[in-house]
C-alpha cells in the first residue's frame, strides 16, 4: 500500500493527482491488451455536458467535473500502443488534441465540424472494427445516447460498416483494480468500518430514544463532514424479539439487533458495507447465544461464496456453487454479490440479486476476472431460541479484492457482533 493512499480523503488537489496518474497508467499500460482481446481497434466515446458516457466519465481530467458541451475520445490501437485523442472544444488532459476549431470554415457550425474532425481522425486510423458504448446486458457499457449514434454513425460514413459494441471492452474498464486502487478501497473500507462504529455507540446512539432513522442521517452528516460523499442513503434497520420483520421506523430499544447498509465514493471509488450491532440490556455483557451463531452462519456463507469465486466461472456458476454448499449444509441465505469500483453497483458479473437466485439473465453470464473488486453481499435466515424460534434475516456486506492470490478482505470482514 502506497504510504499516500494508507489514509483517505486525501486534499482534493492531491486527490486529483493521483487520480489523472491511475488514468494515465490504465491507458498506457492495461488497455492495449483489452483492446486486443475485445478485437477491437478502435474506441469510439462521446458525452455531452451532464450526460457523459459511464465509461468516458472516468477518462476526464480530474478537474472536469462533467464532460464539456460534446466530447468525444478516440483510443487507436496501434503498433506502439494506444493512441489516445479527444475531438473537443477544450483541452482533455492526456489525451491529444486532433481538432483545432479555430481552423475550420467559419461558415460550417461547430456541430458539424466536430463531427468533421472525427471523420477525419478515423480515416487516418483506417481501423478494422470501431467500439462504440452501446449494450443490452450492462448499463455502464450503454452510453452513447440516441442523438449522438446516430449523429457519429452519420460522420462515420462507409466507416459504420465496421462498428461493433465496445461492451466487453467497456466492462473490463471499469470492473479492473490498479494495486493502488485496491490499496485505496481498503483504506476507504477502513473509514466505513470506523464511521459505523461510532455509529454503533453511545456516543451516537441513546436506547429509548434514537430512532434507527436518526442514525442513518449521522452517518449521511458523518460522511459529509468527513470530506467523502454517499453514493446512496445510507440505512439503518431493526429487529426485534417479538416482532417479526425488518424496520427502519422504529426507537432502538434494548435487545435489538441494528444492522446498516452505507457506502462512500472518493478518488473516483464506491464502497458498499453491511454490519450489525446488539444493543445491550440492562445486566447482559454478550448477545444471545442464537444471534451470536446467526452470525456465524452468515460469515459461513461468506465463505462459500468467496470459495466459489474462481476467475473463469460466470457470476451465474459462482452463485450455483456457493448455494449448491449451502443447501448441503443446510443454511438457509440468498446471495446478491456484485463488483464495486467506479460505481457502487460496478460492471461485471452479477453473483445473485435478491429476486433472481437462480441466476441472473444477461449480467449473471459475464466472467469473472482477477484484479476486481466485489461488494461480498448476502443474507441468511436463522431461528433464534432465545427470540422463541423467530426467525432473524442476518445481512453481511463485505469489500472483497479477487487477485491472483486469492481473496483478499478489504479491511477485514466482521465476524462480531458490535456491542451497543
Amino acid at each position: 500500500m502506497t504510504a499516500t493512499l494508507q489514509q483517505v480523503p486525501l486534499p482534493l488537489r492531491e486527490q486529483a493527482e493521483v487520480r489523472d496518474r491511475w488514468l494515465a497508467h490504465r491507458l498506457t499500460a492495461l488497455l492495449p491488451g483489452w483492446m486486443d482481446d475485445a478485437g477491437i481497434d478502435l474506441w469510439v466515446l462521446v458525452g455531452r455536458e451532464y450526460h457523459e458516457d459511464p465509461v468516458l466519465s472516468t477518462m476526464l481530467p480530474a478537474t472536469w467535473l462533467s464532460a464539456r458541451r460534446r466530447t468525444v475520445l478516440l483510443l487507436h490501437r496501434t503498433a506502439g500502443g494506444v493512441d489516445a485523442l479527444a475531438v473537443a472544444r477544450y483541452p482533455v488532459g492526456v489525451f491529444r488534441s486532433a481538432w483545432r476549431p479555430e481552423d475550420d470554415d467559419p461558415a460550417a457550425t461547430q456541430g458539424d465540424a466536430q463531427w468533421a474532425a472525427v471523420r477525419r481522425a478515423v480515416d487516418d486510423a483506417a481501423p478494422q472494427r470501431i467500439g462504440i458504448d452501446v449494450s443490452a446486458t450492462f448499463a455502464h457499457a450503454d452510453g452513447l445516447s440516441h442523438t449522438d449514434h446516430e449523429q457519429l454513425l452519420a460522420a462515420l460514413g462507409p466507416w459504420a460498416e465496421r462498428v461493433v459494441p465496445a461492451e466487453e471492452l467497456a466492462v473490463r474498464w471499469l470492473e479492473t483494480r490498479l494495486p493502488e486502487e485496491v490499496a485505496a478501497q481498503h483504506a476507504m473500507n477502513a473509514l466505513v468500518h470506523t464511521t459505523i462504529d461510532e455509529a454503533f455507540s453511545r456516543a451516537v446512539v441513546t436506547p429509548g430514544t434514537t430512532t434507527a432513522l436518526d442514525v442513518a442521517w449521522w452517518i449521511r452528516q458523518r460522511f459529509h463532514d468527513l470530506g467523502v460523499d454517499p453514493w446512496f442513503q445510507p440505512t439503518v434497520d431493526v429487529q426485534r424479539a417479538g416482532l417479526p420483520g425488518v424496520h427502519e421506523d422504529l426507537v432502538v430499544e434494548p435487545g435489538d439487533l441494528v444492522h446498516c447498509d452505507v457506502g462512500l465514493r472518493t478518488l473516483g471509488l464506491t464502497t458498499d458495507t453491511q454490519r450489525n450491532a446488539y444493543v445491550l440490556r440492562p445486566g447482559e455483557t454478550a448477545p444471545p447465544a442464537g444471534l451470536v451463531a446467526a452470525h456465524a452462519v452468515g460469515n459461513r456463507m461468506q465463505d462459500l461464496v468467496t470459495g466459489a469465486m474462481v476467475p473463469g466461472r460466470t457470476g451465474d456458476e459462482v452463485l450455483a456453487a456457493a448455494r449448491a454448499g449451502a443447501a448441503a449444509e443446510g443454511i438457509d441465505g440468498d446471495v446478491y454479490s456484485h463488483p464495486v469500483g467506479h460505481h457502487g453497483h460496478g460492471a461485471g458479473p452479477a453473483i445473485g440479486m435478491w429476486d433472481a437466485q437462480g441466476g441472473v439473465p444477461g449480467t449473471g453470464q459475464a466472467v469473472v476476472h482477477t484484479d476486481t473488486t466485489w461488494a461480498l453481499e448476502l443474507c441468511v435466515r436463522v431461528p433464534v431460541a432465545e427470540w422463541g424460534g423467530q426467525v432473524v434475516r442476518m445481512a453481511l456486506e463485505q469489500g472483497i479484492a479477487l487477485t491472483a492470490a486469492g481473496v483478499d478482505y478489504l479491511d477485514d470482514r466482521q465476524t462480531r457482533l458490535i456491542l451497543l
